[in-house]
């Protein structure tokens, strides 16, 4: 983590020795400062550990900024949980579209009490709510159900989505979900198991491959000697799980802060830092309790297993839970600054699953990723400024994320030019970017490395040993000495827990204290900035930190020189079944297994078979993506133009998913084999009325010129396309003509002869409306390949509807 090490200018010290006098005065000054800060700061704590028992008190602790209603209670399933869905209630001034897709915002269960996607307006809930979406929030009660499973809490989120997706029938698409953290993990899952019920899924500091990286925390398990002290802490606990010792883990990836730098910023700023300490506080120590048999569950199959990622997961009734599964898209987004999901934790499950991009293509599934420069862990849910830009675009261009092709994608958001563009929204602060990607540009994030993964594979088949032999013969004892009762004696002598629990009212000098502080505030002097005790103050701090961070960063390096030295011992390395000479990697690729390029082969005949199917949508569509290829990239204002002029030209029974589903398959055929693909077009249009093929290609030259000028590869393609629906139109004008000749049709009073057909008359700003079929009709013979045409050759009415070159451009 890098530091603000810079101070105020240095004082001369020379001058002030001799000058006494001032000396003193600052010197005094300083003192009357510092000690009215340390009478502040002891009040505000105060009031942190009251904030911290009232917070327990509640029934539904929690500190989501929004009014809302119990939808759904977790408490009434099957399998009842300690979950919940709540309907957020918008602001009067921002009130919620029904036909807008709902949102649903689910809080990570990892230590904390939930609220943080609602944390405050510039949130994940504000940003939702200020994009007019229908918004729900996923939230649970601090003690679990005793014996509820990671299994029941995934059927119960997929129950909530279900019920969200029931209020909400005349939505665009299916409910966007949210998962913070642990929730982007365990949303994956439920996703992977009932892939019908989700929309587009946005995990957010979302760890998936924990294998992955550099990061001190995976460590860990590895040089305690596995998982047996998790179930250690359970026992001791009779079965819950404190979640202040997830909490506690975080706070060590960090001692400068954890130690130091949290609480002088406090003392330094005291007199305009307590309310926002006191809000960070309140979810900082909301500590809830998870279920034994849950944190096992994560610690072993996830933490330590790394088996999300690789497709080892079995539900209990055989279903393999497999995130390729997942058809809705999904968009994963992380930082660099973030020490506890750093990028290559978020992505690296990409390329545990995926071999190549005819892989994803082959499974049909789309994964957007969208990575920080230095925002960290809680920042990427709280920030104020991350809510404003990055979770406001994700919100705003959900639709158009929701109908991206297979493939994966990367999202760049930046400042929106000065000059608002056509069909641009001068309100909009920033422009999305959507730009092709490749599992080689994931692959130079993740940085797969196998040595590495055999160590890691060594150190949790050691866990399972280790586990094992604890439960065989140190759990009996330890349960049979813990009550219910020694369990709730033992919880607040939790490190951090004391922390609270020692400092409020119910201590006997908090009285005196806030008297004090209540006095400190009517008589409050402040010493100036230009103070040089002041500075020496600031000097002092920094050293601090500076020396913590030292501290951390020889830790670290410690912990990994361990793990590595330890994990790569050959008679470690055979003790777990790997061999010194064995070439094999030690876990089998799920892209490897003969049933899954089967599967593969199978998918890709069934794609090649759909290339020339379709009818008037599917040529258009075609021609877009041919033309817009050739820029690499794509941003809201062309998708915004393109589903204004598709849904004037469809007909009044759109529906989002069949038009998602074509758009998306028409996509993968054209990643496959664009040339076949684009050649296709000509067949497909036959049996079209060429009044209908006129006008779509006037839409089509509509969104191509409304994102600027067109490069000269953009226009040759333009040109090519102009060329094929040129082509099938005078194909239908002289099979109307033959028709109107036929001796079956005796009152025909003309032949027209196709050849001497005027130009397609395309005009941009033709808004005649054209009901388009996205139904797919029957295959059409393979048409010979377009011939290349010349800017002389394009029809005129088209060259004089494409945008101009402007010039110095």
């Amino acid at each position: 983590m890098n530091r603000d090490t810079t101070t105020s200018p240095t004082t001369d010290w020379g001058h002030l020795l001799w000058d006494p006098l001032r000396l003193s005065a600052m010197a005094t000054e300083y003192a009357v400062d510092a000690w009215q800060r340390s009478v502040l700061y002891a009040d505000v704590r105060r009031q942190r550990g009251n904030q911290y028992q009232e917070h327990f008190q509640e029934q539904t602790p929690n500190v989501l900024d929004f009014a809302s209603e119990v939808i759904m209670s977790g408490l009434d399933l099957p399998k009842p949980v300690n979950y919940g869905l709540v309907r957020i209630l918008p602001p009067a001034d921002t009130p919620s579209d029904p036909h807008k897709r709902p949102f649903v915002v689910v809080d990570p269960r990892a230590g904390h009490g939930p609220g943080i996607g609602g944390f405050k307006p510039d949130s994940e809930v504000g940003a939702a709510l200020k994009a007019g979406h229908p918004c729900y929030f996923v939230g649970f009660l601090p003690d679990p159900v005793p014996g509820q499973t990671v299994e029941d809490v995934m059927r119960a989120e997929a129950a909530f989505v279900r019920m969200v997706g029931d209020l909400h029938p005349d939505s665009r698409g299916k409910p966007a979900v949210i998962g913070n953290c642990q929730a982007g993990w365990q949303i994956l899952m439920a996703a992977a198991v009932w892939p019908e019920l989700f929309g587009p899924i946005i995990v957010a500091g979302a760890p998936l491959s924990y294998w992955a990286g550099d990061m001190p925390m995976r460590y860990a398990g590895g040089l305690l000697g596995g998982s047996w002290m998790t179930a250690l802490t359970g026992d001791i606990g009779a079965g819950r799980w404190d979640g202040a010792w997830l909490v506690q883990n975080f706070e060590n990836l960090d001692p400068a802060n954890t130690l130091w730098s949290k609480q002088y910023n406090l003392y330094s700023k005291v007199d305009t830092e307590g309310p926002r300490h006191l809000q960070f506080e309140k979810y900082w120590g909301g500590y809830v309790f998870l279920n034994d048999v849950e944190m096992q569950y994560i610690v072993d199959n996830l933490f330590i297993g790394n088996k999300l990622s690789t497709a080892q997961l079995v539900t209990s009734d055989g279903l393999r839970i497999d995130l390729r599964n997942i058809r809705s898209p999904i968009v994963v987004f992380c930082s660099y600054g973030d020490n506890i999901t750093p990028p290559p934790q978020a992505l690296g499950w990409i390329t545990d699953l995926y071999r190549d991009d005819l892989d994803v293509a082959g499974h049909d599934q789309t994964i957007v990723y969208a990575t920080h420069d230095s925002i960290g862990h809680l920042g990427i849910f709280v920030s104020g400024s991350v809510g404003r830009k990055e979770h406001q675009e994700f919100a705003a261009n959900i639709d158009v994320i929701d109908v991206l092709p297979a493939g994966i994608h990367r999202i760049q958001i930046e400042d929106h030019p000065d000059e608002t563009p056509e069909g641009g929204s001068t309100g909009d602060a920033y422009l999305t970017r959507i730009q092709r990607s490749n599992i080689d540009e994931v692959r130079e994030i993740v940085r797969p490395n196998p040595e590495s993964d055999r160590h890691f594979a060594a150190a949790a088949r050691i866990s399972e040993i280790n586990l094992a032999c604890y439960r065989s013969f140190v759990q009996p004892w330890v349960r049979a000495l813990v009550t219910d009762q020694s369990a709730k004696w033992l919880e607040p002598l939790h490190p951090l827990r004391m922390g609270y629990e020692l400092w409020s009212d119910r201590h006997p000098l908090a009285a005196a204290v806030q008297e004090s502080a209540q006095h400190v505030r009517e008589h409050r002097q402040t010493a100036s900035e230009a103070n040089p005790f002041l500075q020496l103050q600031a000097e002092f701090s920094t050293a601090i930190e500076q020396m913590l961070d030292q501290f951390r960063d020889c830790r670290d390096q410690i912990y990994a020189q361990a793990f590595d030295m330890l994990y790569s011992l050959p008679l470690v390395q055979a003790m777990t079944g790997q061999s010194l000479h064995d070439d094999a990697p030690p876990r089998l690729h799920p892209s490897e297994t003969p049933e899954h390029r089967q599967y593969l082969a199978q998918e890709l005949t069934r794609l090649e078979a759909d290339t020339h199917s379709g009818g008037l949508a599917e040529a258009a569509i075609r021609a877009l993506f041919f033309v817009l290829a050739a820029r690499g990239e794509a941003d809201g204002r062309h998708f915004r133009h393109a589903e204004k002029l598709v849904r004037h030209r469809l007909a009044n029974d759109f529906d989002m998913q069949a038009f998602r589903h074509l758009v998306r398959r028409q996509a993968l055929l054209m990643k496959l084999d664009e040339d076949a693909t684009v050649s296709a077009i000509p067949g497909l249009l036959n049996n079209i009325a060429p009044d209908d093929i006129r006008q779509v290609a006037g839409m089509i030259v509509q969104v191509i010129g409304s994102g600027g000028v067109l490069s000269a590869q953009e226009q040759a393609r333009l040109e090519q396309v102009a060329a094929l629906f040129e082509q099938a139109e005078h194909q239908a004008q002289a099979a109307s003509a033959l028709a109107m000749a036929s001796p079956a049709n005796e009152t025909s009073a003309a032949v027209v002869d196709a050849n001497s057909a005027p130009a397609m008359p395309i005009s941009a700003n033709d808004t005649s409306a054209v009901a388009v079929d996205t139904k797919p009709k029957t295959s059409s013979p393979k048409p010979k390949a377009p011939l290349k045409k010349t800017a002389s050759k394009t029809p005129a009415a088209l060259r004089a509807s494409q945008p101009r070159r402007e010039k110095g451009k």
